[in-house]
């Protein structure tokens, strides 16, 4: 009589309860759907060629893979790494408009810095792209930069600003039934501890809460970017 394989079995429920374990810590996906630049700083002659890279600020995804490939095995890993493949080519497809800018190999896995594309000569650009990050933990910052594509040369920088999102997803949390559209949920001002421009307010709207922000970039002239945050739910998600 064979004896079954406990080896195995043990292995695939490590990789299932380490795969679960960090799906059960995503809170959700975050659509950022970047707007507009206002009078961004010229790095060319006249004008600039701008894009916005924005990321999460940390990066913890490769830790986690290595951690599974020690503790499940190399074919286990194999086969999670293929899956993380998957979830990649989704979120990228959660992104519209992609240019040959826009992701690269790295990017994908570390799915926490998007791009949008170039606009060639504009230092008031309209992007109107949504850019989808998975959110893990909300006392993480996002960070966004704005840059200068530049053919010849590495893309200069045209400022950086960065935004909280505790407030949104502290908003996600509040029970809004029977609330009409068109509700301000929370308002938060602009200080010197944010890069608001101006209020920017959490609305209920079409039965989606919605974040419209302007923010101030640091470490430039001058130059504003404005955006709008809307959250996604993932099955089994946290965040609710």
């Amino acid at each position: 009589m064979d004896t079954p394989n406990t080896s195995n079995s043990h292995d695939h429920s490590k990789l299932e309860s380490s795969t679960k374990s960090l799906m059960d810590n995503q809170l959700g996906l975050l659509r950022i759907r970047v707007k507009r630049g206002i009078n961004l700083a010229v790095r060319d002659v006249r004008s600039s060629d701008p894009y916005v890279v924005v990321k999460m600020g940390k990066q913890v995804l490769f830790f986690t893979i290595f951690f599974l490939l020690f503790r499940c095995g190399f074919w286990h890993f194999c086969f999670f790494a293929l899956m993380l493949v998957r979830l990649c080519f989704i979120l990228e497809n959660e992104n519209e408009r992609k240019t040959k800018h826009n992701v690269t190999l790295i990017d994908k896995f570390s799915l926490q810095r998007l791009k949008t594309r170039v606009i060639r000569k504009d230092t008031n650009p309209e992007w109107n792209e949504d850019l989808t990050l998975s959110i893990s933990d909300h006392d993480e910052p996002i960070f966004l930069t704005v840059y200068d594509h530049d053919t010849f040369s590495m893309d200069d920088k045209m400022g950086e600003a960065e935004f909280d999102v505790r407030p949104f997803i502290g908003a996600l949390k509040m029970n809004l039934k029977g609330l009409p559209n068109g509700t301000v949920i929370t308002k938060i001002q602009p200080s010197r501890s944010n890069c608001l421009a101006e209020e920017s307010s959490v609305i209920l709207k079409d039965g989606k809460l919605v974040q419209d922000m302007r923010l101030r970039l640091k470490n430039v002239e001058c130059g504003e970017v404005e955006l709008q945050l809307q959250w996604i739910d993932l099955h089994g998600s946290k965040v609710l």
